[in-house]
């Protein structure tokens, strides 16, 4: 069974775009984003933007265009065009995770609690087999995506330094003898 990617993102119940202020709350299991921001809360840390992160992660995968011809890379001369959407995958992970908090008692894996969802999330990567963070979403397993499209970001360097580093900014040559200013801190 072959899905879009809009379908892989209404099965994934994410919608880009409505997480923002006037969206709903992230600790309401009832929300649409429950489940990715629940994931969020295992395996992001707790100093970071999760919404922000979880904001990111779905509008690149919103983004992604399959067969758009990709980077030759270095010493490579081919360009490659990219290769089926890993969200496809998101939806069978999703229902997996709920039907193990089902397993385990509770209404789905978004009401579950700390514990058993990091459990269940640990359980889930270690039965895919992930032993290293994607620089990209693979659709190994939404997690280890979610986990990989963080950590590979200019917020997560930032966050690291606890400094304004905006390593994927293009911040031209004025005031780059100064140091990076202080990462301000999340109200």
């Amino acid at each position: 069974m072959r899905l879009t990617r809009r379908e892989a993102l209404t099965a994934l119940v994410v919608v880009p775009g409505t997480l923002g202020s006037s969206g709903p709350q992230a600790g309401d299991p009832a929300t649409p984003h429950a489940t990715l921001l629940r994931i969020a809360e295992i395996v992001l840390p707790s100093s970071a933007d999760r919404v922000s992160a979880v904001r990111a992660f779905t509008d690149w995968i919103a983004n992604y265009k399959e067969g758009a011809d990709t980077d030759h890379g270095y010493g490579n001369t081919r360009v490659r065009p990219a290769g089926l959407s890993p969200a496809r995958h998101y939806p069978a992970q999703l229902a997996a995770l709920d039907a193990a908090a089902k397993a385990r008692g509770t209404d789905s894996f978004a009401a579950a609690s700390l514990q058993q969802r990091r459990a269940i999330v640990e359980g889930a990567i270690a039965e895919a087999n992930v032993e290293r963070l994607p620089a990209r979403p693979t659709g190994a397993h939404i997690a280890t995506d979610l986990m990989g499209h963080y950590f590979h970001s200019s917020a997560a360097n930032d966050l690291c330094y606890r400094a304004v580093i905006g390593r994927d900014a293009c911040r031209g040559l004025p005031g780059s003898e100064n140091a990076p200013a202080p990462l301000p801190p999340r109200a």
